[in-house]
C-alpha cells in the first residue's frame, strides 16, 4: 500500500533522477488526457456559459440559478457507492469496469454540449438549463470514474505521477473552457463554441480507448441471501428511501455550496413555512451572511450527513433487502476503511481534514495585494502567468517525490510545506509594493501549494480498496475541506481585530516597527476602511499570516503520528504475511 522508501519503476530501482521515469509511461500520458477530459464540462456549464447567458439578456439572478448545474460536483460521493456496484451491460465486459463507465459519460456531456451548441438561450433557456444540468451530473461522476481508474491502474509509487498529470490535464482544460469559447464567441458566435468544446472531449474518449485495463474490478457482495423477499413492500420502502437520501442531498448541497436555491425548493415541495419571495430572501441572507453564513453552511452539512445515514440505515428489528443494499454500499466503505486502518483510521481521516487547512485560510489574500499597493495587471502578471507555472512545477515535483522518496515521506513533507510558506506572506508585508518581493512570495507558495496538493491526492489515493475505490476517494474528496471552510471564514476578523490590538500598547505593537520606513500611501487605504493606522494593519497582517502558520503545525504533528501509526501497521503485517508464509511452507514439506 504505502511505503517509505524509493519504488522500482518499470521493474529498475529508483536512482537519483529515476522518479522521473514514471513521467514517460503510457499511462501517465493517458492521465494528462483524462484530466483534461474532467476539466472541460465543469467551467463550461456556469462560468463560460454565464457569459452568454447575460449576452442574450438573461438576467443576472436566473444566471445564479446556473450555479446550480455545478451543485453534482459536490454531492458525487452520494452515488458514487452506485458506480462501484454497477456494470455497463456489454462494454464493461469488452474495457473493464472503469473505462465502460468513463465512456458512457463522456458520450453524454458530448451530447449534451453539443446539444447546447444547438440552442439559443433567449428563445430556450429551459432546455439549456436541462442539458447543463445533465453535462453538470455526468461530468461529475466522470469524476468519480477517472479517479477510480487513475488509482486502480497504478501502484503507490505511480500514484503521485498519475495526480499530477491529472491535474496538468485538468488546469489546461480549465484555461481552455474559459478562454477559447470567448474567442470563438467573438469571431464567430457561441454556438459554434460550444460545438467545440463538444469536438475537444474527444481527447477524453481517445485516453479511455488507449488506457491500459485497471485492475480486475471486484462487486461486493451483498449477502441479502436469507432476507425473505416482500417485492410490494421493497418498492415501497425504496421509494421512501430514495426520497430521504433526496433530501439530504439537498440539504448537503446548501451547505457544500453556500447556495439557497436547494434549500427554498425543498421547502416549497414540502410546502414548509409558507415560504414566498422574502422568506426565500431571508434564506439566502442568512447562508450569505459574514461570517455566520459560514457557521449555518458548516450546520446543514452535519445534517445533510445525518439524513443520509437515516435514510441507509437498516430498520430495526427488520431486514429488509433495500435496507441491506444501502447499508452495504454506503456502510461497508467505512467499515472496510477502518477495518484495514484498525487504530489509526480516525487519525488518517482528521489528517486529511487539516492537511491543507493552512491553505484555505488565506481566503483574504486579493485585499492584502490590493492594500499593499499592487494594481490589477501586476496580479494578473504574478498570479495567473507566473503563479501556474509555479503551481505546475510544484505538482510535478510532487510527483517525482512520491516515485523517488515514498509516499508516506512525501505526505510528510508536504505537511510542513505550505504552513511554512506562509511565512513568505509575512515577508511580504514588510516589502510593501515590491514586484520582485511578490514574485518569490507568489513562486513559493504555489510550488508549495503544487507540492502539498499532489501529495495529498496520491495520499488519499492509496487509502481505498479495490471494490469501493469510488465511494471511499468521493468521501474523502468531499470532506476534506470541511474545517477548512468553517475557519477560514474568521480570516478578515483575525487581521482587523489583531490591527487593533497593534495600535497603542496592544500585544502586536510590537510589529508596527516593522513598518516604520514603508513608503507613504502603502497599506493607507485599507488601513482607513479598517480605522486603524497602516503600520498597524501591517501588523495585524503579519499576525495573521503567523496565525496560518500555527494553525498549519496540528498537520505537521499528526502527519508525524499518522506516519509512525501507518507505518508501524504495515511491518505488522507485513510480519505477519512472512510467518504465514512460513508456516504454510512448513506444513506443505514431507514430514
Amino acid at each position: 500500500m504505502t511505503d517509505q522508501s524509493p519504488r522500482a519503476v518499470n521493474g529498475k530501482p529508483a536512482g537519483r533522477f529515476g522518479g522521473l521515469a514514471v513521467y514517460g509511461e503510457r499511462r501517465v500520458f493517458i492521465m494528462l488526457l483524462l484530466g483534461f477530459s474532467a476539466g472541460l464540462p465543469n467551467l463550461l456549464i456556469f462560468d463560460t456559459l454565464s457569459a452568454w447567458l447575460r449576452e442574450s439578456g438573461q438576467t443576472l439572478e436566473v444566471i445564479g440559478f446556473f450555479a446550480l448545474a455545478t451543485l453534482s460536483y459536490s454531492l458525487k460521493f452520494v452515488w458514487a457507492p452506485l458506480i462501484d456496484r454497477t456494470s455497463v451491460p456489454g462494454l464493461t465486459r469488452l474495457l473493464g469496469h472503469r473505462r465502460a463507465w468513463m465512456l458512457v459519460t463522456q458520450a453524454v456531456i458530448v451530447f449534451g454540449l453539443w446539444s447546447i451548441s444547438t440552442l439559443n438561450p433567449a428563445n430556450a433557456l429551459i432546455a439549456v438549463a436541462g442539458f447543463a444540468a445533465l453535462v453538470g451530473f455526468f461530468g461529475a461522476t466522470q469524476d468519480i470514474v477517472i479517479d477510480a481508474w487513475r488509482i486502480e491502474a497504478a501502484d503507490d509509487s505511480r500514484h503521485g505521477a498519475m495526480a499530477a498529470a491529472y491535474q496538468m490535464g485538468y488546469r489546461v482544460a480549465m484555461i481552455v473552457a474559459g478562454a477559447v469559447p470567448l474567442v470563438l464567441a467573438d469571431l464567430y458566435n457561441w454556438n459554434l463554441s460550444y460545438a467545440v468544446m463538444a469536438a475537444l472531449m474527444g481527447f477524453g474518449i481517445a485516453g479511455v480507448l488507449f488506457a491500459p485495463r485497471e485492475k480486475a474490478h471486484s462487486i461486493r457482495a451483498i449477502p441479502v441471501g436469507d432476507v425473505p423477499s416482500r417485492p410490494g413492500f421493497e418498492v415501497i420502502e425504496w421509494i421512501v428511501r430514495l426520497a430521504v437520501i433526496g433530501v439530504a442531498a439537498t440539504v448537503l448541497g446548501s451547505g457544500l455550496t453556500g447556495q439557497s436555491a436547494p434549500l427554498n425548493a425543498l421547502f416549497g415541495l414540502f410546502g414548509l413555512f409558507g415560504l414566498g419571495a422574502d422568506g426565500k430572501a431571508a434564506v439566502a441572507a442568512a447562508l450569505s451572511a459574514k461570517p455566520e453564513g459560514v457557521y449555518l453552511q458548516f450546520g446543514l452539512v452535519v445534517l445533510g450527513l445525518a439524513v443520509l445515514v437515516v435514510a441507509c440505515w437498516p430498520v430495526p428489528g427488520v431486514r429488509t433487502r433495500p435496507g441491506a443494499y444501502l447499508a452495504g454500499s454506503f456502510g461497508e466503505p467505512l467499515v472496510d476503511f477502518y477495518r484495514r486502518f484498525s487504530g489509526v483510521a480516525t487519525l488518517i481521516l482528521a489528517l486529511i481534514c487539516v492537511y491543507r487547512l493552512s491553505d484555505f485560510v488565506l481566503n483574504i489574500m486579493p485585499p492584502f495585494y490590493i492594500d499593499l499597493g499592487f494594481s490589477k495587471t501586476e496580479l494578473a502578471e504574478v498570479r495567473k502567468v507566473f503563479g501556474v507555472v509555479m503551481t505546475t512545477l510544484g505538482v510535478f515535483l510532487g510527483g517525482w517525490s512520491v516515485a523517488r522518496l515514498g509516499l508516506i515521506r512525501t505526505m510528510v513533507i508536504g505537511a510542513f510545506m505550505s504552513p511554512v510558506s506562509n511565512l513568505i506572506f509575512a515577508w511580504l508585508a514588510t516589502q510593501g509594493h515590491s514586484l520582485p518581493a511578490l514574485t518569490v512570495a507568489i513562486g513559493v507558495d504555489n510550488v508549495s501549494g503544487g507540492y502539498a496538493g499532489t501529495a495529498l491526492i496520491a495520499y488519499m489515493s492509496s487509502l481505498t480498496s479495490i471494490g469501493f475505490t469510488a465511494t471511499q476517494y468521493a468521501l474523502f474528496t468531499s470532506l476534506y475541506a470541511l474545517p477548512g471552510k468553517l475557519i477560514a471564514s474568521q480570516s478578515g476578523r483575525i487581521v482587523e481585530a489583531s490591527a487593533r490590538a497593534a495600535e497603542g500598547d496592544g500585544p502586536f505593537a510590537a510589529l508596527r516597527s516593522l513598518f516604520a520606513d514603508m513608503p507613504q500611501g502603502v497599506l493607507a487605504t485599507g488601513a482607513a476602511t479598517s480605522g486603524v493606522s497602516p503600520a498597524a494593519l501591517g501588523a495585524g497582517y503579519i499576525a495573521f499570516f503567523l496565525y496560518s502558520f500555527v494553525i498549519g503545525l496540528f498537520g505537521i504533528v499528526l502527519a508525524f503520528v499518522v506516519a509512525g501509526k501507518q507505518t508501524a501497521l504495515e511491518a505488522r503485517r507485513k510480519t505477519e504475511a512472512e510467518a504465514e508464509d512460513k508456516v504454510a511452507t512448513t506444513e506443505g514439506q514431507p514430514s
